[in-house]
């Protein structure tokens, strides 16, 4: 008979879901912001004085592409919750999790955006016309199985954490860096939650959860690559070492498939041990294409 694996994970997510509420603080994303650096914005073109101007921006160009790549990849919630809501229930523990997730994370983009327009670190302007285009294309999780969705949550909650934590130290803002260590704990917290279903659906169903495992990884992409300008901002960020592809190997692949001990699990049927062997030649693969990367952005940092 076919494993269930929604209901088989059902008291898993309770116990999880408590532990959860247990751990995660309250806080106030309007207390991370300073409001008093606020100033009007120009209701008029010809009032240049008011109108944005990138040389007075407080952050660097690489440090506001991130910026504007973590804050436009969190306004896509309404389609996120959709994906969730559909593959999990809205019922029970699944339900009452999605619904605090959803919850947990509104408060991120609300602060960030806060955050970037008071202190004008990006022109506000440009950055509602991409919100409005990233919104209008949505998000799609395509068909993936719940072992896929859950090991590909576990994957992105992990990079997203470690995106905006990174993104905060480089800032040079002491402001923007507690905003985004408190955004970054959130999102640890989620990714503890979800690393846990991962756990619990590899000694259900060790096999078809490796498969999972497996295709995700291989296969990861962040949920915000829709962005427009995503592939340009995309290399500034990984010059800047916030987010590349030995950030992606060191701090969030490589512990995760270590955590779930990946290539040390025995017992598993042929189609998972083919998939894994797949996944040892990519990761080899990451990590040459991750030290070049390296010595490529190291030299041109030379010149």
């Amino acid at each position: 008979m076919p494993i269930d694996l929604l209901v088989e994970l059902e008291p898993v997510v309770e116990e999880n879901l408590n532990r959860h509420l247990s751990m995660a603080k309250e806080w106030m994303p309007h207390r991370y912001v300073p409001w008093g650096c606020g100033q009007d914005f120009a209701d008029t073109e010809e009032a240049e004085l008011e109108a944005w101007n990138p040389d007075t921006a407080p952050l660097s160009p690489e440090v506001r592409a991130a910026l504007e790549v973590n804050l436009l990849t969190e306004d896509n919630l309404p389609s996120y919750h959709h994906e969730i809501a559909a593959r999990f229930g809205r019922e029970g523990a699944w339900g009452t999790w999605v619904h605090r997730w959803t919850a947990e994370e509104g408060r991120h983009a609300m602060a960030i955006r806060d955050y970037l327009v008071v202190t004008r670190s990006v022109d506000a302007d440009e950055l509602e016309r991409q919100r409005m285009a990233v919104m209008e294309s949505g998000y799609d999780g395509g068909d993936r199985t719940l072992h896929e969705a859950i090991a590909y949550v576990a994957l992105q909650e992990l990079a997203t954490r470690v995106a905006h934590r990174n993104t905060g130290r480089r800032t040079g803002d002491p402001v923007a860096d507690r905003l985004l260590a408190r955004v970054a704990a959130d999102e640890n917290l989620h990714m503890v939650f979800y690393r846990s279903l991962v756990d619990a659906a590899l000694a259900i169903d060790p096999s078809a959860m490796v498969r999972a495992i497996c295709r995700e990884a291989m296969a990861f992409q962040m949920p915000g690559a829709q962005i427009p300008g995503f592939r340009r901002k995309a290399i500034a960020i990984a010059r800047a070492d916030i987010y590349n592809l030995g950030v992606h190997w060191n701090e969030i692949l490589g512990p995760l498939l270590r955590h779930w001990r990946i290539f040390e699990l025995t017992g598993l049927d042929a189609s998972a041990e083919a998939l894994r062997d797949e996944l040892a030649l990519f990761v080899s693969q990451l990590q040459a294409d991750a030290e070049r990367q390296a010595d490529r952005f190291a030299k041109a940092a030379q010149r």
